[in-house]
């Protein structure tokens, strides 16, 4: 336990109540540890992206960590099971698959609203004990020292608080003030694409299968969801995107339908649209002086894989691990911000996170060129990935978070 001390004065302080944000400090919750998470937007309020209608893929490393922390009755009793996965090239002879069955699991992961998982979420935050939410508030400085950093905390009603802790977690996305703040810096490349993104009705039904299927349009997703709906991701080009949200539904549905295909037959009642820019970031390093940066603060990656979300819920079973050993290990004040602790979880996230980044990145570049004999390659290699034995198991694991070194909650273990 902590000792008693000044109520400004935290273990941890997390910058973001985002998905991550919040899983986060529901990880930490066990160790009794003082922890205040910094969140400028309402989770109920219509403006905060993370919690809005849009869907997530979530894989069995993340399943398995939710379920370790209690959560995943709540996020399941609301989500789809995703029991194939098919990946086509439209027009031309490559396609893959991945099957549960195949791989001796009862799902390959699930898709979820993320409305849902963030009411899941914000329950189990207002039931944790040793958890203060500070919302709406923003962190407007950070100054990092030897034994503690000092925390500058804007509040809604435009009081100003000072708080220290010692360790600080940027959890609060891609454009990250915190990691601008402790001088981190981030290397970004524009794909010059949007990913359009929304729901609809298919005139059959996927069965639980999730299709990624690759156009000379660009990439789209279709992931099964309930009540015979679908969540679709469609990458178009930016100088194209504003054209195609300005689209009415039934002129929406023609392109997207044209675009992708009648697999799963007619298309009809789409929901509403939204588009966000797609953004290959990567930050130059992972930590700073009782600074540690998870999730999109560290890495923001293509849709294509859906693996952004479960990349950073392996971040959040990581540090929390570190942390966790670093409280059991000390006699003394537990220090979750010592310099040991927070280089273990950058070298423990290294080689994960620069996997996915290639692998992402490394499928968009692949199935965006055209000229030959690229995609006569690539189709060779997808119907390879189909027949040569082995190969369909080990990217399966992958894709579940399952392969390497896995931390406590990864592997469906509680911290405490």
């Amino acid at each position: 336990m902590s000792p008693a001390r000044s109520e400004h004065d935290y273990d941890i302080i997390v910058a973001g109540g985002g998905m991550i944000g919040s899983t986060l400090a529901l990880a930490l919750a066990p160790l009794a540890l003082r922890v205040a998470v910094v969140e400028a937007v309402p989770r109920t309020a219509a403006a905060q992206p993370s919690f809005d209608d849009r869907s997530t893929a979530l894989s069995r490393s993340t399943q398995r960590a939710f379920e370790a922390m209690g959560l995943w009755e709540g996020v399941v009793a609301a989500a789809t099971p995703v029991m194939r996965i098919h990946v086509s090239d439209k027009g031309r002879f490559g396609f893959a698959h991945i099957d549960a069955a195949e791989q001796g699991v009862e799902a390959l992961g699930y898709v979820v609203v993320n409305r849902i998982l963030g009411q899941v979420l914000g329950d189990a935050l207002d039931r944790a004990e040793g958890l203060h939410m500070l919302c709406p508030a923003r962190i407007a400085g950070a100054r990092p020292g030897p034994d503690r950093v000092t925390v500058r905390v804007a509040n809604g009603d435009g009081s100003v608080a000072e708080l220290g802790c010692r360790l600080l977690i940027a959890a609060d996305g891609a454009g990250s003030p915190v990691r601008e703040m402790v001088g981190i810096a981030v290397k970004r490349v524009s794909y010059g694409q949007r990913a359009v993104v929304g729901n609809l009705v298919p005139e059959k039904r996927t069965d639980g299968c999730a299709f990624e299927r690759f156009t000379d349009r660009g990439p789209i997703a279709l992931l099964p969801l309930a009540d015979r709906r679908a969540a679709f991701v469609w990458t178009v080009a930016e100088r194209d995107a504003e054209r195609v949200l300005a689209l009415d539904d039934a002129e929406f549905l023609h392109e997207l339908q044209s675009t992708f295909g009648y697999r799963l037959g007619r298309f009809s009642k789409v929901g509403e649209r939204a588009a966000y820019p797609l953004v290959l970031s990567k930050a130059a390093r992972l930590t700073a002086q009782r600074t540690v940066l998870v999730g999109n603060a560290a890495h923001g990656l293509h849709p294509v894989a859906a693996q952004g979300f479960n990349l950073g819920v392996r971040d959040v079973a990581a540090l929390a691990d570190c942390v966790a050993d670093a409280c059991t290990s000390c006699d003394d004040v537990p220090d979750p911000g010592d310099a040991t602790v927070l280089e273990r979880y950058a070298s423990w996230r290294r080689f994960d996170q620069a996997k996915l980044v290639g692998l992402t990145d490394g499928l968009v570049r692949l199935f965006g060129e055209s000229a030959p004999p690229l995609p006569f390659l690539r189709d060779l290699g997808m119907l390879a990935f189909d027949l040569v034995p082995g190969v369909r198991g080990l990217f399966a694991r992958h894709t579940m978070g399952l392969a390497g070194r896995l931390p406590r909650l990864s592997r469906g273990v509680p911290l405490a």
